[in-house]
């Protein structure tokens, strides 16, 4: 592989998938990196190394890529317990806090890691920071409904808000149906706990990038 982010990347899931077991109920992440894992199960498992596997995946993409490397998915409403979910970030800090969500399925991702006893992260060296946000914006998954009242309170603390459009400049709907307002912080995100707490409050925030208190084991690939 020429690419050597690409390859870290690589590195980092194939470690990770040596954690998946048979038997196991598993989240399936999304992302580039969390690809490379969910392309790996599915080989695994088409190749007898791995069975009786099911996965809850954390966004449509990742149900549509699950499905073609033959992965069988369940929900969270049928196993509302999950053994592993191996999945990417943006940023990871030196406490393993992260911020997810420019993949546009923070909310899923948040849920499906919740529900797991364990959670690792996989990732290349680029996305661990001292501060979090100090290398991309926090997304903020917002209902549709007045989304612009949110960008006076976004920038009260210290951030710049953008609402995520795509390559045609309309808005980025994720599969809930929500709007994400990435929020840009120079220098980086001084309080995280105090910024996540602030913005769910507010009536309309779905949720944030900010994943916190998750503890995970975080795999850092290298090319």
């Amino acid at each position: 592989m020429s690419d050597p982010a690409a390859e870290a990347k690589r590195q980092a899931a194939l470690r990770a998938v040596a954690r998946v077991q048979s038997g196991m109920v598993l989240g399936l992440g999304t992302g580039s990196t969390a690809r490379f894992a969910v392309e790996e199960i599915g080989r695994r498992l088409g190749a007898g190394e791995l069975r009786d596997i099911v996965g809850v995946p954390t966004s449509l993409a990742t149900r549509e890529l699950a499905t073609r490397v033959g992965i069988p998915l369940t929900t969270l409403n049928d196993h509302p317990a999950l053994d592993l979910t191996i999945d990417g970030a943006d940023e990871v800090d030196p406490d393993g806090n992260l911020i997810k969500g420019h993949g546009a399925a923070l909310l899923w991702e948040k849920i499906v890691a919740g529900a797991s006893k364990q959670l690792v992260i996989v990732v290349d060296p680029g996305k661990l920071v001292k501060r979090l946000g100090t290398k991309c914006a926090l997304p903020v998954e917002v209902v549709r409904f007045g989304w612009r009242t949110h960008e006076a309170a976004i920038r009260a603390l210290g951030a710049d808000p953008q609402l995520k459009r795509g390559p045609d400049g309309q808005p980025v709907s994720t599969d809930e149906g929500h709007y994400l307002i990435h929020c840009a912080f120079p220098g980086g995100i001084a309080d995280p706990p105090a910024v996540d707490l602030t913005l769910k409050r507010r009536p309309g925030v779905v949720e944030t990038g900010l994943f916190l208190g998750f503890h995970p084991e975080v795999i850092v690939g290298t090319a």
